[in-house]
């Protein structure tokens, strides 16, 4: 590698930061073998309300100058007029279109339902319900009071979710699957389904299998068993069947999520991988919470990087990181969410441990 991996790092809020503070452990160059120069932003709640969210949109150009970044979970504030949700200006700010969920099974772990193969939500990641106009007219708390939303999507956004969605599945032997509720909306949400069925003619050997989403949630619990999944889906859609579908795996906290830019040949021009669970404030300081999501985040960003640069060391790094994460879990070494006993030091010794043994073999 000729000149150190620059990485973007968003800190955050309560078992978020802790979290990530433990997971940034297994970037120590010494750990990797190699530099890793960590770029970091304070994105708390209490820094974004300070510079009245400067800090992010700082944080989000500095990603599309290195093209690699990795985020704690950080508070949304719930009050009208406060700053907001961070993930919105990340979003936008790095010109992010696709969010990748993977469900997987946990070793070690028993599902919730009979699920049995990877299912991968590639969800947008702008528009829809998020950052839509509303408002509310008639008399505050009467009944004459009524709410109101203006949501968009874009043909592109629509496009680019679909033909990633149709080429993971190709690359996985995955069947597409799901799709919006295009029989109730066929202006609106009927655009996601024509980009679905025009990507279905670009990749003719993909098995499509368009599927209302109400239909979809339920096929989830006798689908998976038989077949890999890919679901594309609206913005609002994705971030709620996404939760489900990591869930079922046994943990919201057990896989990573990373938000993509693409350029016109859907090459990724900023990844950033991120724990999709909140900041469990019930769990902050107690050094229980379940690290996995944030050591497979930071397999995630590294092996963009590694494809980005095409270099077998970093590569060879992620997957490690990968192994040693799921291998612990494997031989019993989980928090409590997932059956243990375990704080999150100690997984992340215990990865940290197995790293270095898998460093040793490979040198």
């Amino acid at each position: 590698m000729t000149s150190p991996l620059r990485l973007v790092v968003c800190e955050g809020d309560e078992t978020g930061q802790e979290l990530l503070d433990q997971a940034l452990r297994v970037l120590d160059p010494a750990v990797l073998g190699f530099e890793c120069e960590l770029i970091r932003f304070d994105l708390s709640l209490e820094k974004r309300r300070r510079t009245k969210n400067a800090v992010v949109q700082d944080a989000a150009d500095a990603m599309r100058d290195c093209g690699l970044g990795l985020k704690a979970a950080t508070i949304t504030p719930e009050g009208i007029g406060d700053v907001g949700s961070p993930n919105r200006i990340l979003r936008e700010g790095i010109g992010g279109s696709v969010i990748v969920r993977t469900g997987r099974r946990i070793p070690g772990v028993s599902p919730l339902a009979p699920v049995v193969h990877p299912i991968v939500v590639v969800r947008m990641a702008v528009g829809d319900a998020y950052g839509a106009e509303e408002g509310r007219t008639g008399t505050p708390g009467g009944s004459d009071e009524r709410a109101w939303r203006t949501e968009r999507i874009e043909r592109r956004i629509c496009r680019e979710v679909s033909e990633f969605a149709f080429q993971t599945a190709e690359a996985r032997g995955a069947c597409v699957y799901g799709g919006p509720k295009w029989t109730v909306s066929a202006t609106y949400e009927g655009m996601l389904k024509e980009e679905m069925d025009a990507a279905a003619d670009r990749h003719p050997d993909v098995v499509y299998r368009p599927t209302l989403i109400d239909a979809a949630y339920a096929g989830l619990l006798t689908e998976a068993g038989h077949q890999s999944l890919v679901i594309p889906a609206l913005n609002r859609d994705g971030d709620c069947l996404s939760d489900l579908v990591l869930a079922l795996f046994g943990s919201i906290a057990g896989a990573e999520s990373v938000l993509l830019a693409l350029d016109d040949n859907l090459h990724p021009t900023v990844a950033m991988a991120e724990a999709p669970h909140g900041t469990a404030p019930s769990l902050a300081g107690k050094n229980v919470a379940n690290p996995m999501a944030m050591l497979l985040a930071c397999a995630a960003v590294l092996e963009h990087a590694a494809a980005a640069r095409g270099d077998a060391a970093i590569a060879r790094a992620a997957q490690a990181i990968r192994h040693a994460t799921l291998g612990a879990a494997a031989d019993g070494i989980r928090t409590f969410d997932l059956g243990g006993d375990t704080s999150t030091s100690q997984v992340v010794d215990e990865v940290l441990r197995r790293l270095a043994a898998a460093i040793n073999v490979a040198s």
